[in-house]
């Protein structure tokens, strides 16, 4: 995998830049908040950095990579790896190397009141940058101006409402929260209904698209519109016009796998009002079943999308922009562990999948872990190289969905044994639970996101 938070390469640039920010600003501290692509945003916590700070926080985490300081392990303790970098003791969830000469390439540029640390940049080809965040990044903000109202910052703020006998204040907070952002994207659809004719939901595995979009349907019903729901696995190519990945297998993932000429001639027809016979495709032969279903869309009806390639400008060739609207659907998180130990979203939907798979779909955690590598790989290239195309950006996280995951999560983990080649992985994921105080998942709504992957959701049988 090549998770920001599993490259030791990468963990000590991050030992580097807080050994910096430290040197620098002793009365600041650094502050990872959240990834982009293979990248991070930083910031120093309750600060703004100029565009010439950036700069020197640059240079001066060069100098000290150039100067092969040395990084010595003291122990691990309570959960962290404890470090010391020259005279500074840090703490770190995942592993470093222990030489500072000992980083991937990377690079930092100024953006919003912090700065990017991009891993990416140095493999662009033609001097490409990375496109800057700005929706996830707004998206990310309204979550923490949301979580300063609570009074909510770190995991130990979640686990002292546990402890203090407040889960249910803390699970009716979350859901309400999902509640009004769900019914504000609805009343933003509703705002743009007379030129408005198709919706595009697309998110990363485990991200709860499902939950969101029924919930979603339910609001636009509220506000007099009729989802009408399209699926993209029926314009499947036939099995032998498959693109083949490097490894020759069929690559069903690639947008080259859809017949996007077919599909786009039927949403034009719908959108001004035709009725068309949509296909059917047979995934046991590989190819498209001789039954239709026959769609249309009257005045009060919307056409809803979901799937990987929702946000891919291709889907939508030569159809008006103010015709549709997307929605990026993810984890995007929120919570740390403490100020610099982000808590990483892929760990989240990681233990998300690998409740509901192990609990509901009769497939092991091993197998989980296994696909994982390829699940991961598609979203790069299919999802999140698009998702600054979105209108708006739903975080389907929940302050309390770990705390609820843990005893679930750790049943399935414990079946990995030690001769395993998950092992490491396991333990990992099992260090992580433990920051997170237990807590029961009786009183959790049915419509609740979480739900799609513990069981007991009204929307469907998992």
């Amino acid at each position: 995998m090549r998770e920001t938070h599993l490259r030791k390469g990468r963990q000590t640039v991050k030992l580097g830049l807080i050994k910096v920010i430290h040197d620098i600003f002793p009365d600041y501290k650094l502050k990872t908040s959240y990834s982009i692509m293979e990248g991070v945003f930083c910031n120093l916590d309750d600060s703004i950095l100029s565009v010439r700070e950036v700069k020197l926080i640059r240079q001066k985490l060069i100098e000290w990579v150039e100067h092969k300081s040395p990084i010595e392990l003291l122990n691990r303790k309570d959960g962290f790896y404890q470090y010391k970098v020259g005279d500074l003791v840090i703490k770190s969830i995942y592993p470093t190397n222990l030489n500072s000469e000992e980083v991937e390439p990377f690079e930092i540029f100024p953006f919003s009141y912090g700065f990017i640390v991009d891993f990416s940049n140095i493999n662009r080809e033609n001097g490409e940058m990375l496109i800057p965040p700005y929706r996830l990044s707004a998206a990310y903000e309204k979550n923490q101006r949301w979580m300063n109202n609570i009074n909510i910052e770190l995991v130990s703020d979640i686990n002292s409402f546990i402890d203090s006998g407040k889960s249910q204040k803390l699970i009716n907070i979350s859901e309400a929260l999902h509640e009004k952002e769900i019914s504000d994207i609805a009343d933003m659809i509703l705002q743009q209904r007379r030129t408005l004719r198709v919706l595009l939901i697309a998110g990363p595995s485990s991200s709860g698209k499902t939950s969101f979009a029924q919930r979603l349907s339910t609001q636009l019903e509220v506000n007099g519109l009729k989802p009408v729901s399209l699926s993209l696995d029926d314009y499947f190519v036939d099995r032998d016009k498959t693109p083949i990945d490097e490894y020759g297998n069929y690559d069903l993932d690639s947008i080259d796998a859809l017949d996007i000429d077919y599909m786009l001639e039927q949403i034009s027809s719908l959108i001004i009002g035709e009725t068309v016979n949509t296909p059917i495709y047979d995934f046991i032969t590989g190819s498209r079943s001789k039954e239709t279903k026959c769609l249309s869309l009257n005045s009060s009806e919307i056409l809803v999308i979901e799937g990987i390639h929702a946000l891919n400008p291709r889907l939508m060739t030569n159809i008006s922009r103010n015709i549709y609207f997307k929605i990026y659907v993810s984890a995007l998180g929120g919570l740390n562990i403490d100020l610099q130990s982000r808590l990483p979203t892929t760990e989240i939907r990681l233990i998300r999948r690998l409740v509901r798979d192990d609990r509901y779909r009769g497939t092991g955690p091993e197998t989980t872990f296994e696909r994982w590598v390829n699940v991961r790989k598609s979203e790069y290239i299919n999802i999140f190289s698009y998702q600054e195309e979105a209108d708006v950006m739903f975080n389907s996280s929940m302050l309390y969905e770990m705390n609820v995951l843990r005893p679930f999560a750790e049943e399935t983990l414990k079946k990995i044994v030690k001769n395993s080649p998950f092992y490491e992985t396991k333990e990992r994921l099992m260090n992580l639970l433990s920051f997170f105080e237990p807590m029961d998942a009786e009183k959790i709504p049915f419509n609740s996101i979480l739900r799609e992957f513990i069981g007991g959701s009204i929307y469907f049988h998992v």
